[in-house]
């Protein structure tokens, strides 16, 4: 327990550097502290020197005319949790999921060139037979063993790694972005659920993370673009399908034979959707005939404000898996909720999925018909109360309670419907600046 605690504030340490660094010249008070740490997860919280970009929330920087910037952002979140479930599969134990992402770069002209690096340390501190999650699957162990029940680490230590340039149309925030990534986002699947405001308070991973849902956040060799044309956003990209596998050290790169396009609209500035499609080839030195599959995602994401007290974010999800392993369709669904004070102290949360999963995939060796599919259910509801720590860090303490729903085929290897529940820390925090600037 010691260890994940002290790789825990490893991972967030450079937040914590910066806050200190920092904590002389606050003026602030906590609450626009808090304000500020959020407000990259909505449009009007971009400055004049940043855009909304949809299928990251987030703000990105763009070059300004006549204006030379340099902007850097480091960003963390952080989990030690305390995991129990009841039933013959239910699994008690510590984990820590977490991740660190720190983003420099400098705009020359129209151009803004941008490095992104996102770390984890989740093979380290995830147990050997992964974060516990019961009827959750995709990928395999160090032994080369599914991980059924349970949510595989993140490719460690290296997550994601983007190089893109962002070029200015014209006077507005009309942008095109072109991007190569060893390993990063392909234009295919929702928000990644540790970007999503309903997401990143949440530890689990949601079950359709690999039915068509944000799986390809962490694809190899992708290269792709991005248009920004008004309230419309327009992605493509090309890249290898091949999972990374989670137990290994490495950064490889491999043939592009993979493709997925998605589009982006801005009803408002608290109302956005996105579609996408994607055609992918999962062959790999492990998996040589798993063949061509299709990806299909659609999601909605909205933000409303109930007075000048609360705040309820949603994101609803939908996600379709064709010609999977000889599996015609496999379907996900899935809605996110997060309701807050402004001030953020008190945060209700939670999460309602209902995904198709087959007894080939969960082991369930009584089943009449292993590649069926069945659709399993799973209701979450969380609550956190977050504090200041630092400028700009915070520290919550929360838990959830999770009951699964599965169908009669699945009952007897469960002992019924599982009940889990989940007590956790929380440490998460943001840090933007300038450098080099040149008027």
């Amino acid at each position: 327990m010691s260890a994940k605690i002290s790789i825990l504030l490893l991972c967030l340490l450079p937040l914590y550097s910066h806050a200190q660094h920092e904590m002389p010249h606050m003026s602030q008070t906590s609450n626009e502290n808090k304000k500020q740490m959020t407000s990259a997860s909505t449009p009007q919280g971009c400055s004049e020197m940043m855009v909304w970009e949809m299928s990251t929330a987030s703000c990105i920087p763009l070059a300004m005319e006549g204006m030379s910037t340099g902007m850097w952002m480091i960003h963390g979140n952080g989990f030690l949790v305390q995991n129990s479930s009841n039933g013959p599969r239910g699994r008690s134990g510590l984990s820590s999921p977490n991740m660190l992402m720190a983003d420099i770069g400098h705009s020359y002209g129209n151009h803004y060139f941008n490095t992104d690096f996102m770390l984890t340390l989740e093979k380290w501190t995830f147990p050997k037979d992964g974060y516990p999650l019961i009827v959750q699957i995709g990928e395999e162990n160090a032994d080369g063993q599914p991980y059924i029940d349970a949510q595989h680490p993140h490719s460690s230590p290296i997550m994601g790694l983007t190089f893109s340039d962002t070029i200015r149309l014209g006077e507005g925030n009309d942008y095109v972005k072109i991007f190569f990534a060893p390993r990063g986002q392909a234009t295919d699947g929702p928000i990644a659920f540790m970007h999503r405001p309903t997401g990143m308070i949440n530890p689990d991973a949601p079950l359709g993370h690999h039915t068509a849902q944000d799986v390809a956040h962490i694809s190899s060799t992708v290269v792709g673009a991005s248009l920004m044309l008004g309230r419309t956003l327009l992605e493509a990209s090309g890249f290898n399908g091949a999972e990374p596998k989670p137990t290994k050290v490495d950064l490889p790169l491999g043939t592009i034979n993979s493709y997925g396009v998605r589009i982006g609209y801005q009803f408002s500035e608290n109302l956005f959707a996105m579609i996408s499609g994607a055609q992918v080839d999962g062959t790999s030195d492990q998996h040589m005939a798993m063949g061509k599959s299709q990806r299909y995602s659609g999601s909605i994401y909205s933000k409303t404000e109930f007075g000048n007290t609360w705040q309820l974010h949603n994101s609803l999800i939908y996600g379709q898996l064709n010609n999977h392993e000889d599996i015609p369709v496999l379907k996900s669904y899935g809605e996110e909720f997060l309701i807050h004070r402004k001030d953020i102290s008190h945060q209700f949360w939670g999460r309602i999925e209902f995904v198709e999963r087959t007894a080939m995939q969960l082991a369930v060796m009584t089943a009449s018909n292993m590649n069926d599919p069945k659709m399993v259910t799973a209701l979450t509801a969380g609550y956190t109360y977050k504090i200041a720590i630092a400028d700009r860090v915070e520290a919550g303490l929360g838990g959830s309670v999770t009951k699964d729903i599965l169908p009669s085929e699945f009952k007897d290897s469960y002992g019924g419907d599982p009940l889990s529940g989940k007590l956790f820390l929380q440490i998460t925090g943001m840090k933007m600046g300038e450098y080099g600037g040149n008027n």
